[in-house]
Parts: C-alpha cells; structure tokens; sequence
C-alpha cells in the first residue's frame, strides 16, 4: 500500500447549483461531497491549488486519501471528477467514505515490466500494443495495492497477456475474472507488412471500461 495524500475540505453551507457556479467562476475553490459508509452525504468545498497539487500524484485516483474536514479526519477515496470539457478544469468532486470490514472496487494502473527486454520487440521486431492501462480490483482497504506489475520479458510476437495471467496480491481480485471476463491485456503486433494473424489478435481486448456500480448522491 503506498503513502496516503492528504486533502483538507470545509463544510459547504452555500449549497445549490447558483453557489456551485459562483465558487467556480472565483477559481479558488471546488465543490465537492463526501458519502458513504455510516455518516450523512456533507457538501464540501477544496482549495483548487492544493487539489491540482495532489492530482499530480498517479495514486490520488486509485488510492486511498486522508480528507481533512474542518479539522476532522476521514479515510476516503475518489468515486467521480467532473471536469469542463473545455479547459479540463475540475469542476466536481466525489468522495467515498471507506470502511475497514468492506471491500472497495477501484482502478488501479498497470505498469508494464521490462518492456525493453521484450522477446517479441527485442528479437522479433515487433510493437507492444497496450489494450489496457488499468485493472478494476476488489479488495479490502489494507490490501489495496498501489498499482499492478505486467512482466513483458518473456512475451513473443503474437502472444497475448490476459487478466488472468496477471500476478494479484493477496487478497486482491479482478472485478471482470469474477464475472468471467478474461480480458486481453497486452501484446506483441507483428512488424509491419508482417502477418495480419497476429494484428487481429488485439481484437480480443474488448471494450476495456467497465461501468461503475451504485449511484453517487446529485450534485446541487
């Protein structure tokens, strides 16, 4: 489990949609909600600097985060950003509240290993092609891992990596193998002007997102 962020949130009392919108236009702070686990949804405000600083860090979307309420202190993790399509400014924040006993299902990102050192690239001359970047996991809170390896050493031209060939910590399931989805995950394209057989083999990536279950509170 890596080091957990820090984020410090005040109370919103200026509540709606008219108080959302002047918070945005003045850019110092972001409107956000806090849910989940045994305690009442509270709106919230976040300071934009130290958000924008936070987000930075590749964990803040996958991991858990120490949020700071009005001086008292919470363990959550992200549920939802919403952002402005047009300058990528964040203009919403979700967060869930987590509890030790329950289990959490949460992206987190793949790092591809040795990726150099391929067989397939190295002696073969093909190309790696990506089909995912993340894996949805379930898990409990202390089992949450910071990310999940992907060896590519040993990977030929025209294998495939699957969810299921994928090394998980103790504890920690993928979402889609628990519904019989063994998605592909990597692998090597033959060079081009090669074979189309080993092209038509990225086809079994599949749709990679995966929807969300339950349902955030409205923002208003």
């Amino acid at each position: 489990m890596s080091t957990k962020l820090e984020l410090h949130a005040q109370v919103r009392e200026d509540v709606g949609k008219g108080a959302s919108r002047r918070l945005r236009r003045q850019g110092e702070r972001v409107p956000g909600i806090l849910y989940g686990g045994a305690g009442e949804p509270v709106k919230l405000t976040l300071e934009t600097r130290e958000l924008t600083k936070v987000m930075t860090n590749e964990t803040f979307f996958s991991q858990i985060l120490d949020l700071s309420v009005d001086g008292k202190s919470e363990q959550v993790i992200l549920r939802d950003l919403q952002r402005n399509p047009a300058n990528d400014k964040v203009m919403h924040i979700d967060l869930l509240r987590i509890r030790a006993d329950f289990a959490l299902q949460v992206s987190v990102p793949l790092h591809f290993i040795n990726e150099e050192r391929c067989v397939g690239v190295r002696t073969d001359g093909g190309s790696i092609s990506h089909l995912m970047n993340e894996v949805e996991i379930s898990c409990l809170p202390k089992d949450l891992p910071e990310y999940v390896e992907v060896y590519m050493a040993e990977l030929h031209l025209g294998e495939i990596i699957h969810l299921s060939d994928l090394a998980m910590p103790a504890g920690v399931s993928v979402v889609a193998l628990d519904h019989g989805d063994d998605r592909a995950v990597v692998t090597v394209l033959a060079p081009r002007g090669g074979s189309d057989e080993e092209e038509e083999l990225a086809a079994e990536a599949g749709d990679a997102d995966e929807a969300e279950s339950g349902e955030a509170p409205s923002e208003d």
